[in-house]
């Protein structure tokens, strides 16, 4: 709500969660100089607010007190209150989240408070959302704050020790050298697809309980894992099963939109039924790969249509004109959770004909009892298309044309509803993540639109915030700012990488080089190995983390450490190669003690144990676009092909001795050994056939 009466120092940010805080009576600062040295010189401590737009407890905690006089009152007097967008600073996030869990001895979220002393910004209390008014077994927000201040006046020796401690735990976090000769084992691999095996839920799909998350890196670790094991011959349809199985059950669920494509955050049951409806930008980067990929693993076109879906909501609702992708769409809309996509049966009945409401009834369950605040309807599959098929007497063919009618009538009379919020800001880190996704679903499945919205986000970022070499890490209304973090580095590589994959562009390679060598210039870590999340010019903060294991978004160290083994394969460039194996190494003791927590670290450590598939066909682009088709028909996860023109000049590295031999060439690599230039397509096929195993099933 905004009042005009109020306006804060947030006014001036561009980020949409610390602008809709703009106009709150709290006297916010956005977190910097100017309030870190109010806090000391007023010997405050701090309060420390994060939290992002999608967020539906933020919301919840916003309009409660952040929004109410007497509550701003008592937080003005007695705190400094900085308000921090965690996908604008995710180093913030990082450090007091572990703080949190380390003081409370539970996993923190959002929105995240912490009380920092103001001379060394040591978190001493904290916790998540806290009431107006005492309920849920928690006292009332003012009566924390007041006696928050209280114990800060009356106890400061105790609080020095404990800060103490804390900064002594912090100082453990960071793994140290790795030790002398260690060695990468493939035991390692096997040690995770065992672990997702004990964590998968063989009866709804997925991986642990409610609340449930999607998990895509253990999806892609069960994807990798049995492409492996068909290349050594012992095909391992136990973990293909387990990815399809979720895959199916999570694109069944009321987790994905029905109706336009997308996926939302997590579901709060375990059956992915009703989920927390927030839609974000990196949940779906990971997902729409991994859909393209299960349908070249399995060639189940109910994948292809997931994928499909996927991409096309992008397209219409998640890119800029300019070419950037949004970041969230909010859960919210008038206020209430989920608004915007439930339905009742009465509303679907008035827009639909006899026939088509015959079939969708059953097919999502609104013959059944309301699944959503025991009053109406989320869409989500009960009843499989062959079965209503079976029961109607129908082909299977027409009960699906009959639903995809409805589904198309649904969808138009939803977009007149008001729509959730979207937070428009273009972050680097997550638009690194969807140039992969839309790139490589485009390059797989067909879809040119998807491979052009790639490179517009690619041009965009190149335009906008890379500025004299160095990566920024947001932009929102022509206003790009904030030092990148590793995230951005690594993904935005990667993506790249996908990116001349899809499409050859000269300079898109040479742009994924100079962020390789910014990244190892700024972010590594020269004696021990490994990447910091921070550049070494970063802020000084309370502690520098090198992450290892995966959260929400893979680890930036398994990142940058396949796209580095990727680059050095493709240009001979041994100081990649070298970066990446030391990083293994440097986190190896990590990915031992949690296997399944390290899947981007593992997909690293299969490539350095499997070197990268390097493909590089020259040629005459309409002569050489068969060869490409041919070398994506396969499911190859290490597989890297690039079909360059024969008319590309100053290629880099070891790309300059690739020339086409009349006609096209085909240089076929595993790692350093290549094999002789092929320029006969069945000679190709086969050497295709030995880098992906088994042919997949036909389509």
């Amino acid at each position: 709500m905004t009042d005009a009466r109020h306006s804060n120092r947030l006014v001036h940010e561009t980020s949409p969660y610390l602008l809709q805080h703009a106009h709150n009576p709290v006297d916010w600062h956005p977190w910097n100089a100017e309030a870190l040295a109010r806090a000391r010189a007023e010997d405050k401590p701090i309060l420390l607010s994060i939290g992002y737009s999608a967020c539906h407890w933020c919301h919840v905690m916003e309009h409660e007190s952040f929004e109410d006089e007497d509550v701003a009152r008592v937080m003005n007097e007695l705190f400094v209150c900085i308000k921090v967008d965690r996908e604008e600073r995710p180093d913030l996030d990082k450090i007091y989240q572990v703080a949190h869990q380390m003081l409370a001895q539970r996993p923190g979220g959002w929105p995240l408070n912490m009380f920092l002393t103001p001379d060394d910004h040591t978190p001493f209390f904290g916790g998540t959302y806290f009431p107006k008014e005492a309920r849920y077994g928690m006292p009332a927000f003012t009566d924390i704050l007041q006696r928050v201040a209280a114990f800060y006046r009356e106890h400061r020796g105790e609080i020095d020790q404990q800060n103490a401690s804390v900064r002594a735990a912090f100082q453990r976090i960071n793994p140290g050298p790795p030790d002398p000769g260690q060695i990468i084992e493939p035991g390692v691999l096997d040690a995770a697809r065992r672990e997702i095996e004990q964590q998968y839920d063989p009866r709804h799909g997925g991986f642990g309980a409610a609340p449930k998350f999607p998990h895509p890196t253990s999806i892609e670790r069960c994807l990798r894992h049995w492409a492996q094991s068909r290349l050594d011959g012992r095909p391992d349809e136990q973990a293909l099963a387990m990815a399809r199985h979720t895959l199916h059950a999570m694109a069944a669920g009321g987790l994905y939109d029905q109706l336009g494509g997308g996926f939302c955050r997590y579901s709060v049951d375990e059956r992915w039924m009703i989920p927390h409806f927030e839609k974000m930008l990196y949940d779906n980067a990971q997902l729409l790969p991994l859909y393209a990929d299960a349908f070249l693993a399995t060639g189940d076109v109910a994948f292809r249509r997931v994928a499909l879906e996927t991409g096309e909501w992008v397209l219409r609702e998640m890119q800029s004109p300019e070419g950037g992708y949004y970041s969230t769409l909010d859960a919210d809309s008038e206020g209430h959770e989920g608004k915007f996509y439930v339905w009742t049966p009465d509303a679907v009945q008035a827009l639909l004909d006899e026939n088509e409401y015959r079939v969708l009834a059953p097919h999502f369950g609104l013959d059944r009892a309301p699944n959503f605040e025991g009053k109406e309807w989320h869409l989500h599959v009960f009843v499989p298309g062959q079965d209503i098929a079976l029961k109607e007497g129908m082909t299977e063919g027409e009960v699906e044309t009959l639903l995809d009618g409805a589904r198309r009538k649904l969808f138009a009379a939803r977009a007149a509803r008001v729509r959730p919020g979207r937070d428009e800001k273009v972050l680097t880190l997550w638009n690194g993540m969807m140039i992969k996704a839309m790139a490589h679903a485009g390059r797989v499945l067909g879809r040119p639109d998807f491979v052009a919205s790639a490179e517009r986000a690619v041009d965009f970022l190149r335009e906008r915030l890379w500025v004299d070499d160095r990566l920024l890490a947001t932009c929102k209304d022509g206003k790009a700012h904030l030092v990148a973090y590793l995230d951005d580095y690594a993904f935005l590589i990667d993506g790249v990488l996908a990116l001349v994959q899809a499409r050859w562009r000269d300079g898109d390679l040479h742009f994924a080089t100079e962020l390789a060598e910014t990244l190892l210039d700024h972010y590594e870590d020269k004696r021990d190995g490994g990447f910091f999340f921070t550049a070494d010019d970063h802020e000084h903060l309370l502690h520098r983390p090198k992450p290892a294991a995966d959260d929400a978004i893979p680890s930036g160290n398994g990142v940058a450490a396949q796209a580095l083994l990727r680059l050095g394969h493709v240009l001979g460039a041994i100081h990649y190669l070298d970066a990446a194996e030391l990083t293994l190494k440097a986190l190896y003791r990590e990915i031992q003690r949690f296997p399944s927590g390290h899947n981007s670290l593992l997909a690293a450590a299969e490539e350095f144990l499997h070197p990268t598939e390097t493909i590089v066909l020259r040629g005459a682009p309409d002569a050489v676009a068969p060869w490409t088709a041919r070398a994506s028909r396969h499911y190859a996860p290490r597989r890297l092909v690039l079909a360059i023109p024969e008319t590309a000049a100053d290629l880099p590295g070891v790309l300059a001795e690739r020339a086409a031999r009349g006609g096209v060439t085909a240089y076929v690599c595993s790692g350093h050994a290549c094999d002789a230039p092929i320029t006969d397509p069945e000679a190709f096929d086969r050497a295709l056939a030995r880098g992906a195993g088994a042919a997949p099933p036909a389509r």
